[in-house]
Formats: C-alpha cells, structure tokens, sequence
C-alpha cells in the first residue's frame, strides 16, 4: 500500500484528534491525542490491506478500536470501528511512496483462478447454462425428479447464503451451480469482521435445515416418499457442508472462531480440521475432498501469513461461545432428520444414517 509521507488522516474520537502519519522510513504510526496507539512497520513488504487495532479506557469502560485501510486503485479507503461497530468511512488519496507499493499480488494462481471465475461467470446466461446442465448431470446418474430434488436443496443453502451477505449490506451476484460439485454464492464486496463470516457460512446449512424439516413436516402428512428423500438429502449435503473443513461452510467458522483466539491457535485447529478432512477422504475415497483440502489448506496458509494485517475485526469471547454454540446446534438438527429415518426399510432413506455410523 502506498500512502502519503508525514500526516495521511485526521478524524474525532472521543473528543480527541485520532492521527495516522507515517514516519517516511516506512513505519505507519496512528496517534490519539499526541499518544501513539498502534504502528505497523512496513519495510520491505508489499500489501493492500492495514488494520490498526488498539485498546482505549473511557472512565470505567474499555474501548476496542479499529481502523481498515485498503488500497484501491489511486485512492485508501478508510473504516473506523469501535467495538465492532462502524463509526466512520471515507477515503484519502494514494500517492507513490519511497518505501511502499501498491500489492502485485503474490497470489498468483489464485489470483488467476479469480480472474478467470469471473470472466466465466460475467454473462448472465452461464447461470442458467450451470444450472441446465446441474439438472441434466444427476439426471443421468439418477432420476428427473431425484435431480430437482438436489438442485432445490443446493439453491436454498446458497439462497441463505445471499440472504445473511445482504443482511451485512454486501453486494451480492447471485447463486451459480456446479454440476457434481454443488453450488457457489457470489459476493461482490468483501466482509469486515468475523463475524459477518460466521453468520454468512452457518445460513447456508440453516436455510437447508428449514428445508429438511419443511419436507419432513409434508413427508407427516402426505406419506409421499419424495419428501422424506428430499429432507434426509437436504440434511446430509448441508452436514457434509458443515464439516470444519476449509473451504466447506465449517471450516469457515471454525476459522473464525479459531482466529479470534490467537492466530497460532488458529493455525493448529485449523490444520487439525484439514488433517481430519484427509482422513475422511481415505477412508471414503472421497477425491473430491482431496481437492478441496488442498484449496483449504492454501487459504489458512495465507491467512497466516497475512495475520499481522488482517481487516477482519475478531470474535469477542461472547461471539466465540455464540457461534459455537450455533454451529453445534445446526449440526445436531441435521443429525436428528437423518436418524428420524434410521430403521427406514427404503435403502435410500436410511443410507444417510448408515454412513455416520460408519
């Protein structure tokens, strides 16, 4: 990021000026009242993204305040945040610096894998294409009616998604679905805290959740076996999903919550969740998951690497508990649709239960 010598932004807190500068040998300092807060040193690294986090007493309270910078073409746009709510916004001018550059992103084939993502999905057609031809694949591996039964699950756990990013304000672009793989739901912004991350990834499994019960309460009172089918397929795609794998939903939260603790303790269960993934792979021939372990595994590795200059405002121990607590209850009503069906003598209604009891 490249920012302006000597004084980049004034703003008010609390009665006092709240100064960031930099130092002109490539130190970034951020001041209140005359008092240095925070500094970041950014001598011989290049990134887009600075947070300033730091800790303020007010009388007998503790204040937890934030400031996010990102680069953005010739501009920095700024957010101030004070425990964990957004006080303030705007942006100032970028302009060459001796010690700093804007990031060429060093991510390279992930960068590529984005740009090409998005050429792909950029005409609006590929949405109906993606999902024509999701239809037609488990059509062919099963049957019309077992295929739209599949597609409806994907699209309500990707709708919950969308529902929770445009909650937050996020700027959405709408669901794509991947045959034989599943679904994807794109955003067009990106999120500010962990706890945005945490409620966008468990909507998804939540909204599948309403869906399996929905077709469990019609399964009651029609005795149509299409929607007992359709509430144990829905339960077992969205506990698959909610696996604390990286990139899968769980694993989103499980970083999330992991990351707020300590960013060591983040790495190690998140590499304990990567590790269990594996596992499960080998023992199911899952190739697949292999896949996704191996794109998983790449983002902790950069998350890591990047931890000192993270945006994303932590979990405060009661947004730990919380989501916890949420996770484990999500999985559990998924677990209880799937044994609702457990002496089922329809080999497709109880093959769920008979893969969590292996």
């Amino acid at each position: 990021m490249t920012l302006r010598e000597n004084l980049l932004l004034n703003l008010e807190l609390f009665g006092k000026t709240l100064k960031l500068e930099n130092d002109g040998e490539g130190t970034q300092c951020l001041y209140w009242d005359d008092k240095l807060v925070s500094q970041v040193d950014l001598t011989g690294i290049t990134v887009s993204e600075i947070v300033h986090r730091f800790q303020l007493q007010q009388a007998n309270n503790s204040e937890e305040v934030s400031l996010n910078l990102q680069a953005k073409d010739q501009t920095v746009s700024y957010q101030l945040w004070i425990n964990q709510h957004q006080q303030a916004t705007g942006e100032f001018p970028l302009v060459p610096s001796a010690h700093l550059v804007k990031e060429k992103s060093t991510r390279s084939f992930m960068g590529l894998a984005a740009l090409v993502f998005k050429l792909f999905k950029s005409a609006k057609v590929i949405k109906a294409v993606l999902a024509g031809a999701s239809v037609a694949g488990y059509a062919w591996l099963f049957t019309v009616e077992f295929a739209l039964v599949i597609v409806a699950c994907l699209v309500i756990h990707e709708y919950g998604h969308v529902r929770a990013m445009q909650y937050f304000g996020i700027k959405t672009k709408g669901i794509y679905l991947i045959p034989f793989v599943g679904g994807l739901a794109v955003s067009d912004d990106k999120i500010n805290t962990r706890w945005q991350d945490v409620v966008i990834s468990i909507m998804g499994p939540c909204f599948g959740l309403f869906m399996s019960l929905a077709c469990l309460l019609i399964y009651w009172l029609t005795d149509l076996e299409l929607f007992a089918g359709a509430a144990v397929l829905s339960a077992l795609l969205n506990l698959f999903n909610l696996l604390p794998i990286l990139p899968l939903d769980g694993g989103h939260v499980l970083k999330s919550i992991s990351f707020s603790m300590r960013s060591w303790v983040g790495l190690s269960v998140c590499m304990a969740g990567i590790a269990l993934g594996l596992g499960l792979a080998y023992t199911f021939g899952l190739a697949l998951l292999v896949f996704f372990l191996f794109v998983g595994a790449l983002e902790v590795i950069f998350e890591w690497q990047q931890r000192h200059f993270s945006h994303l405002i932590p979990l405060d121990r009661y947004g730990q508990t919380f989501s916890a607590v949420w996770y484990v209850l999500v999985v559990a009503g998924h677990v209880a649709v799937i044994m609702n069906f457990a002496d089922s003598e329809n080999p497709i209604l109880s093959l769920p239960m008979k893969i969590l009891g292996s």
